[in-house]
């Protein structure tokens, strides 16, 4: 029982979701001793969607293997190569297999629907006390991420909120020091999923006009527009980008980018998905996006204010556009404003 109690104060000790997964496949491991155990979880778009590995962990594995979050969806297994995982993520209620040895896959949910799958291959199919343990460790994995839920995302949207802006800039800032992926050395696993693949990005997003939208069409219609257009925006950007509702019209995307030019042309198919939505009784709404490279002396608060500046340069000069800061520095819009103190201090 004292291992069990260990293993549940461990699960709920991290707020990080990356660690979460980790710790609930360690302490299944260590209580049931499987061959193997894993979660998967259904990333990209209906009709496409592809199994990414949140973590698993095989019979003497000492750390365990989970996909970059940064993983190409066409480079990961589709949903059907795994039909009884597929099966138990369609159904929502767990799946039992045997044959030589056992298998056995249990949904694992949030408050609206499953979106993961927790996998366990053992030497022997599971007895009652065992799938009771499993499906108590489950609701407790649900009801602490619905915790973090409530702490951490905007209730209208569902996105990320303001406070955890700070948190998630520093730990993707600190991972973007770290080695690749794949390196044998003591990164942490949560950081080693965050290793280097491209530039990091900031951008702010707002809704033109959206004070407009408020005071002809009401409130309950401007909510509407925010929640179709968080919509949009989990549609048009990947899996592992970080999505913000700063408040009020204001959006922020954290995400990875070869260059200023992938990162204009993912922020504008954003831009122009909106534009050709029809939203309900407002029909159509623009976007103005200003965006920055992150730098490796940034605070989260001198990355937002260049990518503001840009932003404002878009608001002031016609809306419904995405500018870059550099760019918008290197044509003699904007001055940059960190480097020019940085001068000016030798």
């Amino acid at each position: 029982m004292s291992q069990i109690v260990d293993h549940l104060a461990e699960l709920t000790g991290f707020r990080d979701r990356d660690v979460l997964d980790v710790t609930l496949v360690g302490a299944l491991r260590d209580l049931l001793r499987p061959q193997e155990v894993a979660i998967y979880r259904a990333i990209g778009e209906p009709g496409a969607q592809v199994w990414m590995t949140r973590a698993r962990l095989r019979q003497g594995d000492t750390t365990p293997q989970a996909d970059p979050l940064w993983a190409e969806p066409g480079s990961l297994p589709a949903l059907d190569s795994a039909p009884e995982r597929l099966a138990c993520l369609q159904r929502q209620e767990a799946v039992l297999h045997s044959a030589e040895s056992a298998w056995a896959w249990f949904p694992v949910t949030n408050e609206q629907h499953a979106i993961q799958v927790l996998e366990l291959h053992t030497a022997r199919p599971l007895d009652a006390e065992a799938l009771r343990l499993v499906c108590s460790v489950l609701r407790i994995y649900r009801n602490f991420q619905d915790l973090l839920d409530y702490s951490e995302r905007d209730t209208l949207t569902g996105l990320l909120n303001r406070k955890t802006f700070d948190e998630s800039f520093l730990r993707v800032a600190s991972a973007a020091a770290a080695p690749v992926a794949g390196a044998q050395t003591a990164v942490r696993p949560e950081l080693r999923r965050f290793a280097p693949a491209g530039q990091m990005w900031l951008a702010v997003i707002d809704i033109d006009h959206f004070k407009r939208v408020n005071d002809v069409y009401g409130h309950l219609i401007g909510d509407e527009v925010l929640l179709l257009l968080s919509r949009l925006m989990r549609s048009t950007f990947r899996f592992h980008d970080h999505l913000y509702r700063f408040g009020g019209e204001e959006f922020v995307v954290l995400m990875r980018c070869d260059d200023a030019e992938a990162a204009a042309a993912a922020l504008d198919r954003l831009r122009q998905a909106v534009a050709a939505y029809r939203f309900p009784q407002v029909e159509r709404i623009t976007v103005s996006v200003g965006f920055t490279a992150l730098r490796s002396s940034d605070s989260p608060s001198a990355a937002f204010e260049r990518a503001d500046l840009a932003l404002y340069h878009v608001k002031q000069n016609g809306r419904d556009g995405v500018a870059g800061h550099a760019q918008l520095v290197a044509q003699g819009h904007l001055q940059d404003r960190e480097r020019d103190n940085k001068i000016e201090m030798f």
